[in-house]
């Protein structure tokens, strides 16, 4: 089962995301990620545990005021880092996480 948690306020939102998706955890997935708004938007995600998503994004740019996360499991696409979630769109100006399977995916691509 997924989950999604978001954050929009004052506080730095990387430690509160990572707290609800480790609060998540016993729901079960195989992947974590996060994208943060700062002027751009930085997606850190991992296949695996929240623990290896912190982990993975260990010294790179985590400020930011507002952001997504999000925890799979895979029904579709293997569980691997790219199938993580946030994804990214071509430009590189929206990052989305969704529940469910986009049956007419490619339609809309």
């Amino acid at each position: 089962m997924c989950g999604i948690v978001a954050y929009i306020g004052t506080k730095e939102a990387y430690p509160i995301l990572i707290n609800g998706l480790k609060r998540l955890e016993y729901r079960g997935y195989d992947s974590a990620g996060v994208a943060l708004l700062n002027g751009g938007i930085n997606i850190y995600k991992k296949k695996g545990k929240v623990s290896e998503l912190e982990d993975h994004a260990n010294g790179k740019l985590v400020k930011a005021t507002v952001g997504i996360g999000h925890t799979r499991w895979a029904t579709h696409g293997e569980p691997d880092d790219i199938n993580a979630h946030p994804h990214e769109s071509g430009n590189g100006r929206l990052a989305l996480v969704h529940n469910g399977i986009i049956e007419n995916y490619s339609v809309l691509k």
